[in-house]
């Protein structure tokens, strides 16, 4: 007589997080200032605010923003800040940098405010498989945040995980 298979995975407290669920949605786009410079290399800044007073700022919409310089040219901070205070009626997002600059604040921001109630004195899986780019750091991030909080911290998919931490308590 068969005995019945039971799901032990399904029936444990096991407690799987997955980044991807929490990927925001909307256009990840970069935004290079080297066209708005002098030879591509020198900033003038009335040459400069005019170009970005005549620019068209509502095609960001909804957008998360990356802004970058791919010239060698030396670029003052107040630029990148100048250029944020027309992005900001518009975009999600706004880093200096490139698209993991972005992936990594953006995610800096979910895990900071991601309620963990729920995951409180439980083993928790951090699911590792993605298809969406999140930077490793946000994983680093994760365990930070959950860490002082539940039983255990596994890495992987629940029929084969690594574990990372275990609280002794």
């Amino acid at each position: 007589m068969a005995s019945e298979i039971v799901n032990r995975v399904a029936n444990s407290q096991l407690i799987t997080i997955d980044l991807e669920d929490y990927y925001p949605k909307g256009e990840r786009t970069i935004i290079d200032i080297k066209a708005w410079l002098f030879h591509e290399l020198i900033l003038k800044e009335a040459d400069f605010r005019e170009h970005l007073k005549n620019h068209d700022w509502s095609k960001y919409q909804d957008k998360f923003i990356a802004l970058t310089c791919s010239s060698d040219a030396i670029i003052p901070s107040w630029a990148y800040m100048l250029i944020s205070t027309y992005l900001i009626p518009y975009a999600k997002k706004i880093v200096v940098g490139d698209l993991t600059t972005l992936e990594t604040a953006i995610y800096q921001e979910l895990i900071y405010n991601l309620n963990i109630s729920n995951f409180k004195a439980k083993p928790v899986i951090i699911k590792g498989c993605a298809n969406k780019p999140i930077p490793p750091t946000a994983y680093i991030q994760l365990i930070e945040k959950l860490q002082p909080h539940v039983k255990s911290i596994m890495f992987g998919e629940a029929c084969s995980t690594v574990p990372l931490f275990k609280n002794k308590k």
